[in-house]
């Protein structure tokens, strides 16, 4: 739908509320995949992490990576859930290019994690409570890659399929029907999918990454007239990788299908596909019901069993939950709302945090990886925290400006050296020379000539007009190199010029 043709947000919550579903997929990290010895790493080439068991060769038995199932439990209890002390394995049968058996081993009515919830925080330090009906297990599927011009299989040439990806652990998170969320729908999803992300990379349990496609969101978006109980059809936006995309699905679809029911017309229940460089949801297949995909218990694999002892000692595992210890964090530290928003928005809490347990103080902590880093970082088109100086050179740059050894402005050169490779900000100030000047005989010469320079500034200050003593100080400091202390400058000008 093209977007002229959307209705307004506003008017589309006037006439309609929204109702949310999520299914988050996480990429469990164990060394191999879930059911077989193939190494689970990304990026390798091409088909090279594959084996009969994980293309689904006739003959070939699964094996449960119990190390997966340890993570599962984890991440379950991590969000509230009872661990079933049972659960099975189940076939979920469908023909994708990319599923190389023709079906899924995943779990149907026996989750190995259900009834929980997840507290979320908005911006504005709203919260809302998002219901979780079940945390299952499965393996995940191959990948397509279309050649073409677009790299999209509309237009493409041919596909290749790489199976690596056939096998990996997931986990898949379904949360119950999300009410009540009105005009902030999507800042919602937006705020839930990054709460799970945060959740299960604290757990350490995926690499979280979701451009990499470790997390991944299904977003599923339904309307009803206001007043209505009954629920309307809804679309299942598929593999949104980003949080920014999850919001903007969300407020597309929102639009997309309120402009569709105004006109008289019905939504088709179907899953859709996000286009990131448009901004636009596009029609995919018509969206299955469980019965359609055939469920039956996988005869090859075993029920799981897990023990209340386990279940203990894996929740005495759990550490300090994000949005526990992004309160802690922020009230230990002092910072604003806005200040905190800004350390979380660029995925900077875990450097600031071990740049102030490096030494540092908070507020230092966060000036420099939030401004001169991100800067860095922006102009190099990477995250801060993946430029090449570590937390406790940020901590010992940040040491040098407080002990007097270099300014702010001296700091930005010391930075580009760590950068560069020459060391560490100490290191740096020494090899390159950036002390800062602190010989009050050094200063008083340059200021000296800067009044032989400019002899009627000498005479303003002397008149009392201190406001042009700036142009002695510029001076100074471009002799310096600007290697001087500007505010010890400006004592000894005033000084000089007064014989105070």
């Amino acid at each position: 739908m093209a977007r002229d043709a959307l209705m307004d947000y506003d008017k589309a919550l006037e006439l309609f509320e929204p109702v949310l579903g999520f299914e988050v997929h996480v990429e469990l990290n164990t060394v191999t995949k879930m059911f077989c010895g193939c190494a689970n790493s990304f990026g390798s080439g091409p088909n090279t992490n594959v084996c009969p068991v994980c293309i689904g060769l006739p003959g070939s038995l699964p094996v449960v990576n119990e190390k997966a199932i340890e993570s599962s439990v984890r991440i379950g209890l991590a969000l509230g859930c009872s661990i079933a002390e049972t659960c099975r394995f189940a076939r979920k049968n469908y023909f994708y290019p990319d599923l190389a058996k023709a079906y899924q081993v995943s779990q149907f009515d026996e989750p190995i994690a259900y009834e929980g919830s997840v507290t979320i925080e908005l911006d504005d330090g709203t919260s809302f409570e998002i219901p979780v009906e079940r945390a299952h297990m499965e393996e995940d599927a191959g990948k397509l890659n279309h050649v073409g011009a677009t790299g999209r299989i509309q237009g493409a040439q041919y596909s290749l399929v790489d199976y690596n990806r056939a096998g990996v652990p997931l986990v898949e998170i379904v949360s119950k029907p999300i009410y009540g969320t009105g005009s902030r729908a999507p800042e919602v999803g937006r705020a839930y999918v990054g709460a799970i992300r945060d959740i299960v990379k604290s757990l350490g349990v995926s690499d979280a990454r979701m451009e990499q496609g470790s997390v991944r969101c299904d977003a599923n978006i339904s309307l009803r007239p206001r007043g209505q109980k009954e629920l309307g059809t809804r679309t299942e936006t598929k593999n949104v990788n980003s949080l920014r995309s999850v919001e903007r699905a969300v407020r597309y679809e929102i639009q997309r299908q309120a402009a569709v029911l105004a006109a008289g017309d019905s939504v088709t229940q179907e899953t859709r596909h996000w286009h990131e460089d448009t901004g636009v949801t596009s029609s995919g297949r018509v969206k299955s019901d469980a019965d359609d995909y055939r469920y039956f218990p996988e005869p090859d694999l075993v029920p799981v069993t897990t023990t209340a002892d386990v279940v203990e000692a894996l929740r005495a595992t759990l550490p300090e939950l994000p949005l526990a210890k992004h309160s802690r964090l922020k009230a230990e530290w002092g910072f604003t709302d806005l200040e905190f928003r800004d350390v979380l928005n660029g995925e900077l809490l875990d450097v600031l945090e071990a740049t102030v347990s490096a030494g540092a103080t908070p507020q230092a902590a966060r000036k420099w990886w939030t401004g001169e880093l991100t800067r860095l970082a922006n102009a190099e088109g990477v995250e801060a925290a993946a430029l090449p100086i570590a937390p406790a050179q940020v901590a010992e740059l940040a040491a040098l400006v407080a002990e007097g050894t270099i300014t702010d402005r001296i700091a930005r050169t010391v930075i580009e050296g760590v950068l560069a490779g020459e060391g560490d900000p100490r290191a740096v100030v020494e090899s390159r020379g950036l002390a800062v000047v602190s010989d009050d005989s050094a200063l008083l010469a340059a200021i000296d000539e800067a009044f032989a320079a400019q002899p009627d500034v000498l005479a303003k200050i002397r008149d009392g007009k201190v406001q042009a003593a700036g142009a002695i100080i510029g001076q100074v400091m471009k002799a310096m190199r600007g290697q001087a202390d500007a505010a010890r400058v400006r004592e000894l000008v005033i000084e000089r010029a007064t014989g105070n």
